[in-house]
């Protein structure tokens, strides 16, 4: 399917659009991610979309500092994901800055994940001051059943950034990337070992892995994020205690884009 030009997408229903993520057997799909970032003077925004989230995030600045910012959700996983705009009002007041760490020693663990990964990108992009969008696009196929292996990339604007061979947690090519430890430390190591802008690129692709293998389960099954909780308990804001009994699972929200990736964020203009 090709969606129209840019300029003239409506908003569109997922659900009409896309397949339940559950349709498609795990193991012959792709999980795919979309992100981007707009800069227009004092006012930058961006969205996110992959199978199960779809937030957006804007914030104001005056050249150096965030004035205010702002963190919705279109589609999410559970209601709880909805509310986590409030504790990203801690961004307000930071300085603008580049690289994986422009919001560091603020508690990402009481923000929704996608969300503030999402805001750190937007405020990169206000810091660079460079009008107009960037696009960040990430795949990463199922892994293979005899070996694991799994083989995830990311283009920036179109251009082909990174390309890893991975099996589990561990890149196996190409090998410069042998030694990063993408489950342990990746962030500061990022911003130690690499270039700013491939640093933030390489934080998007190591979580496009890690949120991949929510193509394994169906968390359908579930009516709220409660049992969860003893594995997850505390890694982001709808997985709080207090937070993941009142989070309801949002049913039918997760969509499978193996064969629609042009859908990602088609209708990023009708918003922005």
């Amino acid at each position: 399917m090709i969606p129209p030009p840019r300029a003239t997408r409506a908003e569109f229903d997922r659900a009409d659009e896309t397949p339940r993520a559950s349709e498609r057997e795990y193991g012959t799909g792709i999980y795919r991610r979309r992100i981007v970032v707009r800069l227009d003077g004092g006012h930058a925004s961006g969205e996110l979309e992959d199978d199960f989230h779809h937030f957006r995030v804007a914030i104001e600045h005056d050249g150096e500092v965030v004035t205010g910012v702002d963190g919705s959700g279109v589609r999410s996983p559970w209601t709880m994901c909805l509310t986590a705009g409030d504790p990203l009002q801690a961004v307000t007041g930071r300085t603008l800055a580049v690289g994986p760490l422009a919001l560091g020693g603020l508690d990402a663990k009481q923000n929704c994940t996608h969300m503030f990964d999402l805001a750190s990108l937007v405020v990169t992009h206000a810091a660079r001051g460079v009008e107009g969008d960037r696009q960040y696009d990430m795949a990463v196929d199922d892994p293979d059943p005899d070996t694991a292996d799994r083989h995830a990339r990311l283009w920036r604007d179109g251009a082909l950034l990174l390309d890893w061979h991975l099996r589990d947690r561990e890149v196996l090519s190409p090998d410069e990337w042998r030694e990063a430890p993408l489950w342990s430390g990746f962030i500061p190591w990022a911003d130690a070992h690499l270039d700013a802008e491939v640093a933030e690129a390489a934080v998007a692709l190591r979580r496009a892995c890690d949120i991949s293998r929510g193509r394994l389960g169906d968390l359908d099954e579930m009516e709220t994020a409660e049992p969860l909780l003893e594995m997850m308990s505390g890694i982001c804001h709808a997985f709080q205690p207090a937070n993941a009994p009142l989070a309801i699972r949002r049913k039918g929200s997760g969509r499978d884009f193996t064969d629609h990736p042009d859908l990602l964020l088609a209708d990023f203009d009708a918003r922005n």
